[in-house]
């Protein structure tokens, strides 16, 4: 018979499993992919302070048009690390909050 307290006590062991095998697989993989994702960040934010700067120099020439254009990109490129950091995040909370199947 299936009683609230069995269900409770499946409840904490699976936790306690989760957060072991997670354990495991962040240390071998997690330092790997923050890395990754920290160099590509870095590449963005590098990419679009060139964008800034090229910018600049179209005004100081006069380009408008040009100028524009990269202050444009610029934006462009920064709502879509911020919509994409905010989808992450909410996927991942999203995945905390499932519970198994055979809960």
């Amino acid at each position: 018979m299936i009683t609230r307290s069995n269900l409770a006590e499946q409840l904490r062991e699976y936790q306690v499993r989760s957060t072991h095998e997670w354990a495991i697989v962040s240390f071998f993989t997690s330092s790997r992919h923050e890395r990754r994702v920290d160099v590509i960040l870095v590449i963005w934010e590098l990419l679009m302070f060139a964008f800034v700067v090229f910018s600049g120099v179209a005004l100081y020439f006069r380009y408008m048009k040009v100028a524009l254009a990269l202050m444009f990109l610029t934006f462009v490129m920064l709502v879509g690390m911020r919509v994409t950091r905010q989808v992450r995040r909410n996927r991942k909370m999203k995945r905390k909050m499932l519970l198994p199947l055979s809960m």
